[in-house]
């Protein structure tokens, strides 16, 4: 990849295109998960890291199916970013029915919905940190329908089988990824 191309280049398009801390912390955690799932599948670690980042780089300016992730491709492919990151980003959206091909297809739509899951779920603890997290209490707010209710826990489900992963495996996975980032993504609980 080149340095036009690499993680500094990746933030500054997401930073571009995405306004809302929210988002962008989003983005963040996305990047954790597909950095751990890399070195668990040896995958590279930036190349995955930088689909995390910007999986939704779009979404705040095409929100809906119809341009989202499709209008961030045209995007990126614009820029000359490579393909493999470009149909990455493309394949975390469930409703573009693309074939995940690689690991790294299969990452990024397995751990999307599953760090925003595991997120909110550090947000309701005592401490709001992600220390008091752990797999039986984000299995708990899984069945709670009303919870974090825009979370689609098919798509989690669907994705630790597409990653031929455990689900309580890939949940506690995913806990373990985000812990080193518990202060930027707000999870880190009292100072």
């Amino acid at each position: 990849m080149s340095d036009s191309h690499d993680r500094q280049a990746a933030w500054d398009l997401l930073c571009e295109y995405t306004k809302t801390e929210p988002l962008r912390k989003h983005g963040l955690a996305v990047e954790a998960a597909m950095r751990a799932y890399a070195r668990k599948f040896s995958g590279d670690e930036e190349q995955w890291g930088i689909v995390g980042l910007l999986h939704d780089f779009d979404y705040e300016a095409h929100p809906n199916p119809e341009e989202h992730p499709v209008k961030g491709a045209e995007i990126m492919r614009q820029r000359g970013w490579p393909e493999e990151i470009i149909y990455a980003v493309l394949c975390h959206a469930d409703y573009l029915e693309l074939e995940r091909k690689t690991p790294m297809d299969r990452a990024i739509y397995a751990v999307d919905e599953l760090t925003g899951l595991v997120i909110a779920v550090a947000l309701v603890r005592p401490n709001k940190s992600i220390h008091e997290v752990d797999v039986r209490a984000v299995r708990k707010k899984m069945k709670d329908k009303s919870f974090a209710r825009a979370v689609n826990r098919d798509d989690i489900v669907k994705g630790a089988d597409q990653l031929s992963v455990d689900l309580d495996e890939h949940i506690g996975f995913v806990i373990e990824a985000l812990k080193p980032l518990a202060n930027e993504l707000g999870i880190a609980g009292p100072t």
